[in-house]
């Protein structure tokens, strides 16, 4: 038999800000839409991190169209990262065949990840365009590892 009243772990978002415990800070709009997005309600208890391999207990202690505010309580090391370290040397993909590549690879536990230009590639990125890019892939990690429950970026 189902339990449908099962309680659902908090949910994890990415926020690059110095927390500290006993801290309020008003969270990054990113976070902020995604609090909207998951109808999080005030009182909520949410997972934050940063990339360092740390994670922080918060409370949604607040919510309005001028900004999202959360109690952070206390860090806890979670060493959820893969004892091998891999690297990936992937040539530029066309489309979102990138993302994908970057969300399952993160997903895996690849340690980090290099982008290449080949001499077969057909993607080719100007340096603007290029920038643009390397935030969206940034982006996707970022979304992968809140997905999968690395601590590290």
């Amino acid at each position: 038999m189902n339990d449908f009243s099962a309680p659902r772990p908090a949910p994890r978002l990415y926020c690059d800000l110095n927390l500290a415990a006993g801290a309020r800070v008003e969270l990054p709009e990113r976070v902020a839409k995604h609090v909207q997005a998951l109808r999080l309600r005030v009182g909520d208890k949410i997972a934050l991190f940063r990339g360092d391999g740390a994670e922080w207990s918060a409370t949604l202690s607040a919510i309005s169209k001028r900004g999202t505010e959360a109690d952070i309580h206390q860090r806890t090391v979670k060493d959820v990262e893969s004892p091998l370290q891999l690297h990936l040397l992937q040539g530029i993909c066309a489309g979102d065949r990138m993302d994908l590549v970057l969300q399952k690879a993160t997903e895996l536990g690849v340690a980090s990840i290099q982008p290449l230009v080949t001499t077969r590639s057909i993607v080719r990125l100007s340096a603007d365009r290029q920038e643009k890019r390397e935030t969206h892939w940034q982006n996707v990690v970022i979304a992968a590892c809140e997905q999968c429950g690395r601590n590290t970026i």
